[in-house]
């Protein structure tokens, strides 16, 4: 089946054959992301409105939406242009009335004959002593009472779209509900109580109550699981055609690493051995790894993927290590050497800079396997580049590679294991949906002989104390970072204000002690300045955010963050795990203009009470939404509309298990169940997936 099933054609039609919806509503509804029948049905009613008849407005705490029966009185039409004209209604209590503007009498008197009986529902307020309903929602018949519903949905809306237009384009959308067959394991919709889909479709169309538009609601849940099941299903099969494409065994006794461990000054944390073991089984296995190593700042991640590297080199393979920037590489390279002659085997880096004969030299020497483990930026993916027996790619910092180039790099070791390490600690809800498709170890303790990071907020008024506590730092032989904020998008801006910041400190502390790093410069220039600071040339080095992933310059102990309250959390974080990397005491200070807003209060309060990164990216989570964490244009997140991935993570991961386990039965999906799936995927506009089944 790679094509889209027939019953599902309805749902995918174009929008303007359902009734009552023209082209330029069509091109409205866009706005809200619906293009085709199926997105209005998984457009749910965020709210109601409830229209139960009721006897009288009188005892009712105003202003309410209300609906009673009423003998229409006297018309009163304005007295001037544009005035309101007023009808004078009584129910079985009291007497209001009813307002209009901008109305034409002739139709007011024929909707509202006087002496008749009329159901009218609509907001009524007080207004000078007299209740009032201003322009009624609904004005019937009392033996058309029946049209107005108990209970009225009120729908999302965009510009050009009224709740009316809305209602009766969803309307036309369900008269297409097909039947679909079932794709949950009988089992958990029986435990949980869920109806059919359809049901649960046209159920959480016609909420009765407001019960029935909360998230726990059955029929919202099912839908919501249907969403997350979709996704998951997506991200099992790569994972599946990444275990499918066959691994190879690799396997070592174990020599090199004993060596390594050996000459270490510490032993490692109960965390880093337990990952160690899970990355060396799933190496040992017939099946390609596919792992994230996810620990937080200082966690120790390292160590981790150089075990696993030395055990591709024992067994007689080649790992690879990849860095998102050259400085990165280069410390990974400095961070690695020491190790690796411990170990008696040979490391070398490749960037972009590598030209002409040297880079020849150094390639030839990787596919004749003299280079044992290689690190390196993008380089590596260029075609030139092979191996002589590729066995782990190790690549940092994912956020910045995406799935594609995952693959990309396993073409290079056709069975190359892969483990990703991030920094950044992931919310359980995020990791689920980003990185789904592979396993996760997670490095959750500290190495013996960190020291906690002292954390302060301090406004910018006391901004001359800050610039006295650096120069008795500096002259204690200390070193520390100048953080300048990136306002806005103004380049000009963010340079002026970071070379302002590195005049007035080089005036104060002195010519040669201050450095400057900032996006504009050119590479060579950062380079040099970050090696001048690295080698402790200079004491301070003023930067705007390019420090922030994986610079280790263990004399810094002083991190200094300017504006601290225009920075995310995450980005707070990883900035202040720059410094708290060597033998002394850390500070971390975080200057903010007065007043802060609420954000930004709890932001550095959080960050000032906590050092656990984990906590820390709760908070952002439940501070930001998901979208704005990773930033979800490029973060290849789904977008869910009736499932919520940050209050419905227990869901999220009930359907990763339960999508594994559909696929450990039925890997082509090919039973009832598993054709059921795949119109499942298709519903849910997973294309992508249903290309991973046919390739399969």
């Amino acid at each position: 089946m790679s094509s889209r099933p027939e019953i599902l054609f309805p749902l995918f039609a174009g929008l303007e054959t359902l009734a009552g919806v023209g082209p330029k509503t069509a091109q409205n509804l866009g706005n809200l992301a619906i293009e085709r029948p199926r997105d209005l049905l998984f457009t749910l009613p965020f709210s109601g409105v409830d229209r139960t008849l009721r006897r009288s407005v009188r005892g009712a705490t105003l202003p309410d939406v209300l609906t009673v029966e009423v003998t229409v009185g006297a018309h009163a039409p304005p007295r001037s242009r544009g005035g309101a004209y007023r009808v004078n209604v009584e129910d079985a209590e009291t007497a209001f009335q009813l307002v209009f503007f901008h109305a034409r009498a002739d139709y007011l008197q024929k909707i509202l004959p006087v002496g008749a009986q009329r159901v009218v529902s609509g907001k009524v307020e007080m207004f000078d002593g007299m209740a009032q309903m201003v322009h009624p929602e609904h004005v019937v018949p009392v033996e058309d009472a029946g049209d107005i519903p108990a209970f009225e949905p009120t729908y999302p809306l965009t510009a050009g779209v009224t709740q009316k237009q809305m209602g009766k384009a969803v309307a036309g959308a369900l008269t297409r509900v097909p039947d679909l067959p079932e794709w949950i394991d009988p089992q958990q919709k029986a435990q949980e109580n869920w109806p059919d889909w359809a049901d649960a479709v046209r159920r959480a169309h016609n909420p009765q109550d407001f019960a029935d538009l909360a998230q726990t609601a059955p029929t919202r849940l099912r839908l919501a699981y249907d969403e997350f099941m979709a996704h998951q299903l997506t991200l099992a099969l790569a994972r599946s055609n990444l275990r499918r494409s066959k691994g190879r065994q690799t396997k070592a006794p174990g020599a090199l690493k004993a060596r390594v461990l050996t000459a270490l000054p510490y032993r490692p944390t109960k965390a880093q051995l337990r990952a160690i073991d899970e990355i060396e089984a799933d190496m040992a296995a017939p099946v390609r790894m596919n792992r994230l190593l996810q620990g937080d700042v200082g966690a120790g991640k390292t160590l981790v993927a150089f075990m696993a590297l030395l055990v591709a080199v024992e067994a007689g393979g080649q790992g690879v290590m990849m860095a998102p920037t050259e400085i990165l590489a280069r410390q990974h390279l400095e961070g690695l050497q020491p190790l690796a002659d411990q170990a008696g085997i040979t490391l070398e880096l490749l960037t972009g800079r590598d030209k002409g004969a040297a880079r020849r030299a150094k390639l030839e020497a990787l596919e004749r396997g003299e280079i044992q483990i290689l690190v390196g930026t993008h380089a590596v993916f260029q075609k030139d580049v092979s191996f002589n027996d590729l066995r782990l790619a190790v690549v940092d910092e994912q956020h910045r590679f995406g799935v594609r180039q995952r693959l990309e790099l396993g073409k290079k070791g056709a069975k190359a294991d892969v483990l990703v390490m991030t920094a950044t600690p992931i919310p359980r809800s995020l990791a689920l949906a980003q990185y789904g498709d592979m396993d996760v170890s997670v490095l959750d303790e500290k190495p013996p002989g960190r020291k906690p990071i002292k954390t302060a907020m301090v406004s910018t008024g006391r901004m001359e104390e800050v610039v006295d506590h650096l120069r008795r730092a500096i002259a204690e032989g200390r070193q520390a970072y100048w953080v300048c904020p990136l306002v806005e998008e103004s380049e000009v801006v963010n340079l002026t204000a970071a070379e302002e910041r590195f005049k007035h400190l080089r005036a104060v502390l002195g010519e040669g002690h201050v450095g400057l790093v900032h996006g504009q410069m050119p590479p060579a220039d950062k380079d040099a300045a970050m090696a001048d600071f690295v080698a402790g040339r200079t004491q301070v080095l003023v930067a705007t955010t390019v420090i922030e992933v994986g610079v280790n310059v263990p004399n810094a102990s002083i991190m200094v963050i300017e504006r601290a309250e225009i920075f995310g959390l995450a980005q707070l974080h990883q900035l202040r795990g720059r410094v708290g990397r060597g033998s002394a005491e850390s500070t971390c200070l975080l200057m903010y203009d007065a007043p802060l807003s609420e954000g930004g209060q709890r932001r550095l309060t959080t960050l000032r009470d906590t050092e656990d990164g984990f906590k820390i990216s709760e908070v952002d989570l439940e501070m930001r939404g998901a979208g704005d964490l990773i930033g979800t244009a490029q973060s290849g997140l789904p977008r869910f509309r009736v499932a919520d991935m940050e209050t419905q993570t227990a869901l999220m991961q009930t359907a990763q298990s339960d999508a594994r386990a559909l696929l450990a039965q039925d890997p082509e999906l090919k039973t009832e169940r598993g054709q059921a799936a795949r119109v499942l995927l298709w519903l849910m506009g997973q294309d992508e997936a249903i290309r991973l089944i046919s390739v399969g």
